[in-house]
């Protein structure tokens, strides 16, 4: 299925399996759909299934949203008392749309337990209280970690998974590797059809020297190895370390929580030629969680400078990680968004894509990791294996069944598509828009939000201190200047546009004339993947 079709059958309204290969495009078309919600002013709850993949999406894990930490079952005064909390109460009643990402490292008992609460909350007898649910994920990828060798049961087992009429949204599409042969590899290792079709290409890579200038990014699969090899890497270098110290605020469980969900390091040790990885997206600045590349040197004020890979020159300012309800920050971490990057796992690579890399996996220990981490990579020569061991390159039996049926089930999902008209579709859309928008109350409560912010312009104020100035999300703030666009008494906005790159501005501008439309979608097709969803949103607001 094309991302364009899926995108339809999420607006409207239906419950969602959104999947794919690795580079498919399944994190872009999430984005895509938040931002359409939040346009409709839309209520939506941004989860996943580990700290890592919420990032990705700047949302945070489904265990925390929904309040049930590390528990596998809550019994009936655990429940009672999880429905006492006021604030997730509020959260359930607001929440009109629940994403859950990387469901492929989410346990079954885990989804029915995520459905029970939100049941009980919502009090009404319907698949997670009746809210529009969007699963996402690859079941080829890593699965949910087992306790005491019981095996592993995906999603699938879960007894909700049934009852969720779910739409199988299948895409088919390829965005990440621009070569044939590691896509063969990958699709031949899908198919479970791993044998000489594919060890003979990656023979060929066995301990192969990279052509590039680039520092291939180790992966490996302990943390152990991970460990000893940067700070050796780093100890070679001569000099004193410049040290950047974590800053926290918020509760202290948030705060841990937070820590051990994001890959800032709370002492982060940097040296002029050390290989470092950022860890956020950063559409302005033009990098990406995975963005590698070397620090040259430390600014005026200190800060680290970071030469990338593909020659761009990046000062690494201090980004923060929240954990947010409504908008509203109660738990961040500040740091320099890098870490040191000679090495790291295959399991925290995930979502990643690497120019090149050095892989080992001869200490795979589960299914799937041999497919994680070689999908990684770009392009085959970008690839050096280390060592490969028997286990590296399976799937699991189930998961190969059970990707057909989901194959199919996709096919119906957009050949049903097709026999709608144009017309059809689009009442559809209304029809879950108007079911899913805010209540008068709601609205008349976030009123009073956004001339807190409009008072706050008029101080000329740039987003990242407003955001700052009344503890929101800077993607929150950002939704109410365009509220306030909308009003007959438009705030001024054009001293923002002096922290904008000038020449991106003018192309995001041509780009909204040549597509005449204000959507974001259609400038974003123009533009192409050298320009982000959100740094097209930002530009919007000076048209």
């Amino acid at each position: 299925m094309k991302q364009r079709d899926a995108l339809e059958i999420l607006k409207m309204g239906h419950n969602v399996y959104l999947t794919g290969a690795a580079g498919s495009g399944k994190t872009y078309l999430l984005n895509e759909y938040i931002s359409f919600l939040k346009e409709n002013d839309i209520s939506v709850a941004v989860t996943a299934s580990t700290g890592i993949a919420s990032t990705h999406l700047g949302g945070m894990t489904i265990h925390s949203w929904a309040g049930i930490g590390i528990n596998d079952d809550l019994n009936e005064w655990e429940m009672d008392s999880l429905l006492q909390k006021s604030h997730l109460a509020k959260r359930f009643q607001n929440t009109k749309v629940l994403i859950i990402d990387e469901v492929s490292m989410l346990h079954h008992y885990r989804l029915d337990l995520i459905d029970k609460v939100c049941r009980a909350f919502r009090q009404k007898d319907l698949p997670f209280g009746g809210m529009q649910i969007i699963l996402s994920g690859d079941f080829f990828q890593l699965p949910p970690i087992s306790k005491n060798n019981e095996g592993f049961c995906f999603i699938n087992k879960a007894n909700v998974w049934n009852d969720m009429d779910l739409k199988i949204c299948y895409l088919d599409e390829q965005y990440r590797q621009d070569c044939d042969t590691l896509t063969n590899i990958l699709n031949n290792i899908r198919q479970n059809n791993a044998g000489e079709n594919v060890l003979a290409p990656l023979r060929l890579r066995y301990k192969k020297q990279i052509d590039s200038h680039i520092v291939p990014t180790k992966l490996y699969t302990h943390n152990v190895d991970i460990d000893i090899i940067n700070n050796q890497q780093l100890d070679l270098i001569e000099g004193s370390p410049k040290i950047f110290e974590m800053q926290t605020k918020g509760k202290k469980n948030l705060v841990e929580s937070l820590k051990k969900s994001c890959l800032a390091q709370e002492e982060l040790r940097l040296k002029k030629g050390a290989v470092v990885m950022f860890l956020k997206n950063n559409p302005i600045k033009k990098y990406v969680n995975g963005t590698l590349g070397n620090v040259i040197d430390f600014s005026a004020s200190g800060l680290p400078i970071v030469k990338t890979y593909d020659g761009r020159t990046i000062e690494a300012e201090e980004e923060s990680w929240v954990i947010d309800e409504e908008g509203k920050i109660k738990a961040e971490l500040k740091q320099i968004p890098l870490r040191l990057a000679w090495a790291i796992t295959i399991h925290k690579s995930q979502g990643m894509s690497l120019d090149c890399a050095e892989i080992d996996l001869s200490k795979s220990f589960v299914e799937g990791m041999g497919y994680v981490a070689l999908s990684r990579v770009k392009k085959i020569e970008g690839l050096r294996l280390m060592g490969l061991n028997e286990i590296a390159l399976r799937v699991n039996e189930d998961i190969l069944n059970l990707d057909g049926e989901l194959m199919e089930s996709s096919r119906l999902a957009e050949e049903e598509l097709n026999s709608f008209s144009g017309d059809e579709i689009k009442r559809a859309q209304k029809i879950f828009l108007d079911l899913v928008s805010s209540t008068k109350e709601e609205k008349e409560d976030a009123l009073s939000t956004y001339e807190k912010t409009r008072l706050l312009v008029e101080e000329k104020l740039s987003i990242k201190e407003m955001a700052k100035n009344r503890e929101l999300t800077e993607t929150t703030i950002i939704s109410h200047l365009e509220k306030l666009l909308e009003e007959e008494n438009k705030p001024n906005l054009k001293y923002l546009e002096t922290g904008f790159p000038s020449g991106r501005l003018k192309k995001i501008k041509n780009a909204f004339k040549k597509s005449d439309d204000m959507k974001l979608t259609p400038v974003k097709e123009i533009l192409g993947d050298d320009f982000e969803f959100e740094e097209i949103r930002i530009a919007r607001l000076f048209l």
